[in-house]
């Protein structure tokens, strides 16, 4: 069954609570595109979205703009939102289907640059829960911490407070700096730029679907969702321990 979701250069180090999280390395992929890096508790990030066309091992991920090649289950694909990379490139990065970025499904590549990773759904879980309980949650005790990950700018404005979208200028108090970079879903229309973002983890929930995590403009909350592996989302990788 199908799912969708919608309802280098060392950097100076700052630091905030009980840990350093804008700096470590920058890095470069295959492509040779350079991405700015957020230590968030043991783990090293990516401060932004994935850009990469190519695998380390130089093999070219398709590219597929054709919303019906894009419906072929089981095909791996890349695509810019709307086709576009112009506009999207640099903030938001390339959306991938779940084919393209899991190694058993792609030939055993890797879609990171070398060193790193895409994410097990552990680590996101690891992600979260440092964050709620090292203050990040909404007003310092809650678990729900999309705020302190979501950009400063770009996201419908929401009328709740604790909403992403709500008073963008408190959003990003970890540094991950995720836009709204909206998704293609399995039948390969574009949708929910400015409202939505998702990322791909590496971890299968079933032959149809894999594990992402999802956050929305009007919510407060990183969440866990499995969906179809034929839609296009966003790739943060996580360095190697």
């Amino acid at each position: 069954m199908r799912r969708s979701f919608i309802s280098g250069s060392v950097i100076m180090l700052l630091f905030f609570g009980d840990f350093s999280f804008i700096g470590a390395q920058s890095i470069a992929d295959i492509d040779g595109n350079v991405y700015r890096t957020v230590i968030i508790g043991n783990q090293v990030w990516m401060a932004e979205n994935l850009r990469s066309t190519r695998y380390t091992d130089s093999t070219a991920i398709p590219l597929v703009t054709d919303g019906n090649v894009w419906a072929i289950p089981s095909t791996p694909g890349y695509c810019w939102y709307n086709n576009i990379e112009t506009s999207n490139r640099k903030t938001c990065g390339a959306l991938y289907n779940w084919y393209a970025v899991d190694s058993a499904s792609n030939g055993g590549r890797n879609v990171c640059p070398a060193g790193w990773y895409l994410p097990a759904d552990s680590l996101w879980t690891i992600l979260h829960n440092f964050l709620a309980n090292h203050g990040y949650g909404y007003r310092g005790t809650s678990a729900n911490i999309a705020k302190s990950i979501a950009s400063t700018s770009g996201w419908t404005e929401a009328l709740a407070e604790g909403d992403i979208g709500f008073e963008q200028l408190s959003n990003n108090s970890s540094g991950f700096e995720a836009f709204p970079c909206g998704y293609r879903d399995f039948d390969g229309t574009f949708d929910a730029a400015g409202s939505f973002t998702g990322w791909w983890t590496q971890t299968e929930y079933d032959q149809g679907n894999a594990w992402s995590r999802v956050m929305i403009y009007s919510g407060s909350t990183l969440s866990r969702v499995e969906n179809s592996k034929e839609v296009g989302y966003s790739v943060r990788c996580v360095k190697k321990d």
